[in-house]
């Protein structure tokens, strides 16, 4: 009996529906561990489709090249003394469709298991896709005998009390556990429980990802049967780590140590941002993205993080001014511009605010000025844009944040115009704070320069969209430090409106919020997608109807 076990984790970055080339870049890996004296190469779960599948993995020709795949990646470890791999891929058996995890050994398949725990919940719907398997037992390899649990398998006891009951020497957790706020201190403590329950050792292999709204911060980890953090791998980069356990009469014992420190707070959410944009754009082959440049902080913000995904020169930035746009506002668009070293261009769309009052004078007699004519600015300005994106090939980058899209504060087709959107889930004082914490700090791997990205005078005027002489955002909507927090009430803790009246708003104005986020659900249906950064973002967590009638009871 093998008295050492060496684990290679493997921490990868998939393109879902991208086979060949995942599989590519896993026996890459899987090479890489040979060299490591791997015995057993880990990777995350369904790495070789990858995460979420949604309605693609419903097609019979996808699941047949995913299967076939596997069965390829099989002739790999037929060599002699090659280590063992371990990949997830969807698993057709009969007429039941899972979501499995393989053991490829000796040049073939050697175990298959399902995963049991499905979850139906948040962003998560795969009891619609995947049929359940049963309680799994462990995968006898080498000596050893490995539990294996996929993702949710991690989050209730049953599946990691069944692998015990089967004499498992360890759990091995293959996952897609996407970002928010507060995650990884949620899967450590899940972690620890079925630790402390069965007195086994765990392994944690996370992608790191983008994919479309969700994002996947890597963050893998090893815990020994003390539940104490063994390894702890970085997040926000693909990252691979050989593990070395030796048995003894206590269980296997990891030897390997390595501590990374991990951020959260504004720094995870900067990083969530970056990623969650860099794969959108490089995955779907943009060449880069082009944004308008207010002058204000929400643009500002945009593009900063687009000069730190994807570079300077994939980044192109248009002011559009109108005879609103102060003087302060171009001045500050274009020092915002040259300290990003982005491309910058003026265009003046009065001429076109000119014809379309030529247009619709007819149409528009005897009526006064109103948001109507305030519509057309900002259409006018997702006009340019979309003409430019078309022209060039760059995606055009939305940047309204998560209190806007709430109550509705933006024009259909016009400032909601675009591709993707990365504050969709950032509230306004976050912005804020983000602005303040990205000109004081410079994020891992960014592309952008060190120091300030923005002009501070960005970060302390008044915000307004400059569509109408004098507009200030709170001439429309409540302080943000009101609004946000009856926002995050509401929308984040689906709270009442009896309850939100007990942190001290006031009735009148909370009512209308609510109103106005009810309201608004038609536009959010037709916005961008964006990253996901809180526990109930718009779009995969919150889908609300339409057509709705129902307001809170105020007592």
């Amino acid at each position: 009996m093998a008295d050492t076990l060496s684990i290679y984790m493997v921490q990868s970055n998939p393109t879902l529906g991208a086979v060949r080339e995942n599989c590519e870049a896993i026996a890459q890996s899987y090479a890489h561990g040979i060299t490591e004296g791997a015995d057993l190469v880990l990777t995350p779960e369904l790495s070789v489709t990858g995460y979420p599948l949604e309605d693609l993995v419903l097609k019979p020709d996808f699941v047949r090249s995913a299967m076939k795949a596997v069965e390829s990646l099989a002739e790999i470890t037929g060599g002699a003394n090659s280590p063992g791999l371990m990949v997830g891929s969807p698993w057709k058996a009969g007429e039941q469709l899972f979501n499995a995890v393989l053991l490829l050994e000796d040049g073939e398949i050697t175990e298959i298991r399902f995963k049991h725990n499905l979850p139906n919940y948040g962003v998560f719907d795969e009891k619609r896709v995947f049929d359940q398997g049963p309680l799994p037992q462990p995968m006898p390899f080498r000596g050893f005998s490995l539990g294996v649990m996929i993702c949710e398998d991690m989050w209730y006891p049953e599946v990691s009390a069944s692998l015990a009951s089967h004499q498992a020497d360890i759990l091995l957790v293959l996952t897609c556990s996407p970002f928010e706020l507060e995650k990884h201190g949620e899967r450590q403590v899940n972690a620890r429980l079925r630790v402390a329950e069965n007195g086994l050792p765990l392994v944690f292999c996370n992608q790191i990802c983008g994919q479309d709204e969700l994002v996947f911060d890597g963050a893998s980890y090893v815990l020994g049967a003390d539940g104490q953090t063994a390894v702890q791998l970085a997040a926000w980069e693909e990252a691979e780590q050989l593990t070395v356990w030796t048995r003894t009469s206590a269980g296997l014992i990891c030897e390997t140590s390595l501590h990374t420190s991990l951020q959260d707070g504004l720094a995870a959410m900067y990083q969530a941002m970056i990623l969650g944009l860099r794969d959108y754009v490089q995955k779907n082959r943009f060449p880069g993205v082009i944004l308008g440049l207010s002058g204000g902080i929400d643009s500002a913000l945009s593009a900063a993080v687009a000069v730190d995904a994807l570079g300077a020169s994939r980044v192109h930035c248009v002011m559009m001014p109108t005879r609103f746009t102060s003087d302060e506002s171009l001045g500050d668009a274009a020092e915002c511009a040259e300290l990003l070293k982005v491309a910058y261009d003026v265009v003046p769309i009065k001429p076109g605010i000119d014809a379309f009052d030529t247009m619709l004078a007819s149409a528009f007699k005897e009526t006064a000025p109103d948001t109507t004519e305030e519509n057309i600015q900002s259409r006018l300005r997702g006009m340019v844009l979309m003409a430019l994106s078309n022209k060039f090939g760059n995606m055009v980058l939305t940047t309204g944040n998560k209190s806007e899209m709430s109550v509705g504060y933006a024009t259909l087709y016009g400032d909601m115009c675009g591709g993707y959107n990365v504050l969709k889930d950032v509230y306004k004082l976050d912005v804020f704070a983000l602005c303040r914490w990205r000109n004081e700090n410079m994020p891992k791997n960014a592309q952008g320069p060190n120091g300030l990205v923005m002009p501070e005078n960005i970060i302390t005027k008044p915000p307004t969209a400059e569509l109408r002489e004098g507009q200030k955002d709170e001439d429309s909507l409540p302080p943000y430090e009101r609004l946000d927090d009856i926002l995050r009430c509401l929308v984040d803790e689906e709270m009442a409106v009896a309850e939100i009246l007990e942190r001290g708003h006031d009735a009148s104005e909370v009512a209308r919020i609510e109103h106005l986020l009810y309201i608004a659900e038609y536009k959010r249906r037709q916005a961008p997608p964006g990253v996901k950064i809180t526990r109930k973002n718009f779009g995969r967590d919150r889908r609300y109807p339409i057509t709705n009638g129902f307001r809170s009871a105020r007592s």
